[in-house]
């Protein structure tokens, strides 16, 4: 018979520094995963789509989380979700990768312009590309805080240049995003948070759209990049060797912004 006056047990702490992640389901999100997880973090992911059995890290199904980005009520249940299973086991949540992004085509698959782009569109756009990131930083602050973590906005090249591909909601809602990663830096700085973005140029991933390959002649460095390359950089700006990176946009993109 247990003893009623015995002090409750505590949850087993995990000593693997967390991460949050979304857009995880594919290119530079599932580079991202797998290369954290190999570095030995807690990994937890977020994307609209159920976890797949195709993604090989530990742990992946108990710590995905499905959730709609573009719905701002499905975002205050994952940040509670997301609460709720770091303080499960005591993890500490030491990194939020912003890395979901949405760029809607025509229905022939063209780029939308200015002129062509629904309202509704670019409303959809921004909450997914802007509106979230800053609501799971803001929900997910004081855990940040108490690990004086890092946050890393996924930007674009599309949101310095006109892109040919890259409708205009996507590369205004991607440059709003840098200016806000500038913001957030001196806002979470005094509380020990580090924010800075990267700004990925052509990456080989499935979702490319056709005649990127003609883009590469004009790219210095002669090819597309790769998501290990855009996740190794995501990898440094959350760990000790970045220690006094802040506010900074790093160009992933083999020379194409110059």
């Amino acid at each position: 018979m247990s003893d009623p006056h015995a002090p409750a047990s505590t949850p087993a702490q995990d000593p693997r520094p967390a991460i949050v992640l979304t857009g995880a389901s594919r290119g530079i999100g599932h580079a991202t995963v797998k290369k954290f997880s190999a570095e030995g973090w807690r990994v937890i992911t977020c994307s609209r789509h159920a976890f797949s059995t195709k993604c090989p890290w530990p742990s992946g199904p108990e710590d995905h989380i499905q959730i709609d980005l573009s719905d701002p009520e499905n975002l205050g249940y994952a940040v509670q979700e997301i609460r709720r299973r770091l303080e499960a086991n005591g993890s500490r949540l030491q990194a939020l990768v912003n890395n979901a992004g949405i760029s809607p085509k025509d229905d022939g698959g063209k780029r939308l312009d200015s002129l062509s782009t629904p309202m509704h569109i670019w409303r959809h756009v921004f909450q997914v590309n802007f509106f979230a990131p800053i609501m799971l930083a803001r929900g997910l602050f004081k855990e940040l805080e108490a690990a004086r973590g890092s946050i890393v906005n996924v930007t674009s090249i599309a949101g310095m240049r006109v892109h040919p591909f890259a409708g205009t909601a996507y590369a205004t809602s991607k440059a709003a995003l840098a200016a806000l990663t500038r913001e957030m830096a001196a806002d979470f700085g005094p509380h020990g948070i580090r924010v800075n973005a990267i700004a990925p140029g052509e990456i080989d991933t499935s979702i490319l759209s056709p005649g990127t390959e003609k883009l590469i002649s004009d790219i210095p460095l002669r090819r597309l990049g790769q998501p290990s390359e855009v996740a190794d950089t995501i990898h440094f700006l959350c760990s000790a060797p970045s220690a006094y990176v802040t506010g900074a946009e790093i160009h992933i993109n083999g020379g194409q912004h110059v």
